[in-house]
């Protein structure tokens, strides 16, 4: 606006210039904000999506590539699976394919676990990974309903890859050739531990009844002889 168009010959003119200034400015100002505001509330809805994708697909990786020794496929077999059925529905031999020891109890659940965690880190996958990481999954998952073993090796590779990328790493070198990978295993739910309570528990029950029936000085011995289970509540929790 040039200085010609001002009119400065009264001052109701004056004024009346003055606000339809302050008008157009303001106007122009709250017009520029809004747009800001637009703008920044979607970049900051995607960085919150691209961050929970990222997220989501970081854990997934960490589930299905967190072991690179041992076994590294992924047991598709539930506990039903392994009891022989007759052709008519009845159990032929309910306990006889079942290995009841610690050790096949502690294995049995290990395998459990890693089945139930790689299949809800493939759902993951399938809802939020690219084109690449759903095909890779939706083919993981085929075979597990299959019931054939699976291999994560190729899936883990594509979201490491995919990870990278997006946290603008340096990819890995072509020359370097990664161990094969394969799903994390769980921490160990300390069987052995509990199964030496119960031991101690059931020497404890022992001593208190010989401790019984030697009068008050042995039920003195029983009470504060060294049989007595400590941990009494988890001596009990090992009962059930």
């Amino acid at each position: 606006m040039h200085l010609r168009s001002l009119d400065f010959s009264s001052w109701q003119s004056l004024l009346a210039t003055i606000l339809g200034l302050t008008l157009v400015t303001l106007l122009g100002v709250g017009i520029r904000l809004l747009t800001q505001m637009t703008f920044q509330q979607r970049r900051e809805r995607m960085n919150r999506q691209i961050n929970e994708r990222l997220k989501t697909l970081i854990a997934a990786y960490k589930v299905l590539g967190g072991s690179f020794t041992g076994d590294l496929t992924v047991d598709p077999a539930h506990r039903r699976d392994l009891r022989p059925l007759e052709r008519g529905g009845t159990l032929e031999e309910p306990m006889a394919a079942l290995d009841l020891s610690a050790q096949g109890a502690e294995r049995s659940d290990r395998t459990r676990r890693i089945r139930d965690a790689v299949e809800a880190a493939l759902s993951d996958i399938i809802l939020l990974g690219t084109e690449e990481h759903v095909r890779l999954a939706d083919s993981a998952v085929r075979e597990l309903v299959a019931g054939h073993p699976v291999h994560t090796h190729a899936l883990v590779v594509s979201l490491r890859a995919f990870v990278r990328d997006a946290l603008d790493l340096d990819p890995i070198p072509a020359d370097l050739t990664i161990a094969m990978q394969g799903p994390a295993r769980p921490a160990s739910s300390g069987g052995g531990k509990g199964g030496s309570n119960k031991d101690d528990a059931g020497r404890s029950g022992g001593g208190g009844g010989m401790g019984g029936g030697g009068g008050p000085g042995g039920g003195g011995m029983g009470n504060d002889g060294p049989g007595d289970d400590p941990h009494p509540v988890a001596a009990q929790n090992v009962e059930r």
